[in-house]
């Protein structure tokens, strides 16, 4: 099944490439490109028709075939067929060649669009004698390079030659379990039904199969991390009970809970590969201090990376004042300390020899000349702001450290399960006692001026305000607000009493720093930004967030940036200016104002968008699935998942014959020929 497609006669090197394209390269990837849709092939009366229906009719040819040319190279058949009491006027356009295959006296059958108000057809497909010999037929994407009916006859011919080779990939138990169909069966059903009830018993099948063999991946590959020699972290649990006695704050329920999942992982020998998802404010940096800190006190060094200067700035920060009655240093290494030789070279020296405990900053850290004395855990923060290969080059700093991955964009279950399914997850679902909720309200734009009212009393109580805009300069093609004309006019506006500061994403980086860096110090009463603001820096003083233009941004991101505000003892206010023309946009604006729970939005925003969207395919590694939707058939998705992390984590896994199969299509795919022992 991993035979290269080329070992199909008739596919040369151009179809190779134009399959290729369409993620078709063996043939295991040809025998599961299933139909996308399935047409009706089953004989229907005129008298069922609707209006612009596609169906197949039967009857006799009643006239002589007439062809005619027009333009250029371009041809209509006309002829008139009896099906029953009716006659109906067919065209083929283009197919001339049909001409002698539909003689008056004989029996066809017709597939095409039925026009009511003509009482014709416009043909799709001839068949002689009797019509199709299958009820549904099935569709399949294409490309200019290489056309749907060549694929079906590919699939065809790769059937007829592989099908005695095809292997059961999912376990006989778990088919018999879940009621499946055997994978040779379910594949010529997927592409040969003969009733629609075929194909629904062959989808329901191959939903599970693509779900599961996605899953037995990721077990895999959790699997052999967890097998790999971790680091056995024996913390100093006085010490550590010490430090957390000691925080300003008592943690929350759900802060405990995640603590002990992070210590039992860093106690064993085993290596940790752990997300932590919290929402905006819910205390995942104390989160990361008491593991560094328990790292510490077994005589390990830690690292944070965070994916802007600022942040890191501030991670520093925080971390200073919390370990500084602990005996804890830390230091700070962005690209600012790393542009300064002499300091650089001190940073470096002192990261050597053990003297810096904590090393925070941005990928500065994953930089060559970086070397630890002895890294035991590394912490990422907003880790889908980074590459696969940036955390893992800041893995092998040390001898394959724990790792503990931040993130604040919270991400409902059927994602998780997709995404981050090799890692364990660890969810801080519970706000600090004392965070006050954030108001959220929504506005039209016609009362955009009290709304400016209302921000200039919270400033007058000596507070600060963010006003985001979705675009930085006026676009022609679209009518939204732009960060440039609303800093000028709230400029205008709010002088000379009140400074304005401007922030967009154009900006170079440490220009963005410089004026988030004024902000926080006060230097600005308002800050109008895109929404670079959306991942930031902690300005304790700000209390109103506006939106504009509210309804072009995604639900979660809303929830980001409604997140800048309610850091500090105040009352805080969101206050979202939309004009939304559809149901479905009001509803988002509606789902804003009632809930500030991160997964119930985030989970909305999935229902609403996809899930492309809300994690933004580009950086969210979340797989594409031909058949299955992790949404729709989130309950297959799971038992798909559980099914395959107990196989594939049961000890006697190699051992079991009916595993057989799925070894083969791991050692493959996974492994690509390493020895599975």
């Amino acid at each position: 099944m991993q035979d290269k497609v080329s070992n199909l006669s008739g596919i040369g090197p151009k179809k190779e490439l134009a399959l290729k394209a369409l993620g078709i390269e063996t043939i295991e990837d040809l025998l599961c490109y299933y139909p996308f849709r399935y047409e009706d092939m089953a004989t229907k009366e005129v008298s069922e028709l609707a209006d612009g229906q596609k169906a197949v009719i039967q009857g006799v040819v009643a006239t002589a075939p007439v062809v005619v040319r027009f333009g250029r190279a371009k041809n209509r058949l006309n002829f008139k067929l009896l099906a029953g009491h009716d006659v109906i006027q067919i065209t083929f356009f283009g197919q001339a060649y049909l001409k002698d295959r539909v003689q008056p006296g004989s029996d066809v059958a017709v597939y095409g669009k039925y026009d009511t108000a003509r009482q014709s057809m416009t043909g799709m497909k001839l068949f002689s004698n009797g019509g199709s010999q299958e009820d549904i037929a099935g569709v399949y994407r294409a490309s200019k390079k290489i056309k749907a009916q060549m694929i079906k006859q590919l699939v065809k011919k790769a059937y007829e030659e592989y099908q005695d080779v095809v292997e059961e990939i999912v376990p006989e138990s778990t088919r018999r379990k879940f009621r499946l169909l055997n994978r040779k069966k379910m594949i010529h059903d997927m592409h040969f039904p003969k009733t629609t009830q075929e194909f629904e018993i062959a989808r329901r099948s191959a939903i599970f199969d693509e779900f599961f063999k996605y899953e037995a991946r990721l077990a895999l590959l959790k699997k052999l991390d967890r097998n790999d020699a971790g680091l056995l972290i024996k913390y100093d649990n006085s010490m550590l009970k010490r430090f957390i006695s000691a925080l300003p704050f008592e943690l929350t329920n759900a802060q405990k809970r995640v603590v002990n999942e992070i210590c039992r992982d860093m106690h064993r020998p085993l290596h940790m590969n752990r997300l932590l998802q919290g929402d905006v404010g819910s205390g995942k940096t104390v989160i990361a201090a008491i593991a560094m800190y328990a790292a510490v006190t077994a005589g390990f060094q830690a690292a944070l990376m965070a994916p802007t200067e600022i942040l890191a700035q501030q991670h520093a920060k925080k971390l200073s004042d919390l370990f500084q009655d602990f005996g804890v240093s830390v230091c700070l290494l962005t690209g600012t300390e790393a542009s300064k030789t002499k300091v650089k070279h001190d940073i470096l020296e002192r990261l050597a020899n053990k003297e810096i405990d904590i090393l925070v900053g941005t990928h500065a850290l994953i930089q060559d000349p970086v070397i630890f004395k002895k890294l035991g855990l590394v912490v990422t923060d907003e880790q889908h702001r980074f590459g696969v290969n940036q955390r893992k080059a800041l893995r092998e700093k040390g001898e394959n450290p724990d790792v503990l991955a931040m993130t604040a964009t919270p991400i409902p279950r059927t994602l998780a399960i997709t995404t981050y399914g090799e890692m364990d997850v660890s969810v801080i679902n519970e706000l600090p006692k004392g965070r006050k909720p954030i108001r959220t309200s929504w506005v039209k734009q016609n009362q955009m001026n009290a709304t400016l009212d209302f921000v200039e009393r919270q400033l007058k109580d000596g507070s600060q305000a963010y006003v985001v805009s979705p675009l930085i300069e006026e676009s022609e093609a679209v009518d939204l607000k732009n960060a440039q004309e609303v800093f000028e006019k709230l400029e205008k506006r709010y002088a000379p009493y009140y400074k304005v500061g401007l922030l967009h994403g154009r900006m170079k980086s440490d220009e963005k720093d410089e004026i988030m860096k004024d902000f926080k110090e006060g230097k600005y009463d308002i800050l109008v930004s895109t929404t670079v603001v959306e991942v930031g820096v902690d300005v304790p003083n700000a209390t109103v967030m506006v939106i504009l233009d509210a309804d072009r941004f995604g639900l979660a991101q809303l929830h980001q940036l409604r997140g800048r505000v309610g850091r500090g003892s105040k009352a805080s206010y969101c206050i979202l200016c939309a004009d939304p023309k559809t149901d479905y946009g009001k509803e988002r604006m509606q789902t804003m104002v009632e809930t500030t729970d991160g997964f119930v939005i985030s989970q909305k925003d999935l229902e609403l968008r996809g899930p492309g969207e809300v994690l933004g395919s580009r950086q969210s590694g979340l797989p594409d699935f031909r058949i299955g939707d992790p949404v729709a058939n989130f309950n297959t998705l799971q038992a798909a998942m559980e099914e395959a992390r107990a196989i594939i984590l049961d000890e006697n896994f190699e051992y079991r014959a009916e595993n057989a199969g799925l070894i083969r299509y791991l050692r493959a795919v996974v492994l690509a020929g390493a020895n599975f022992d």
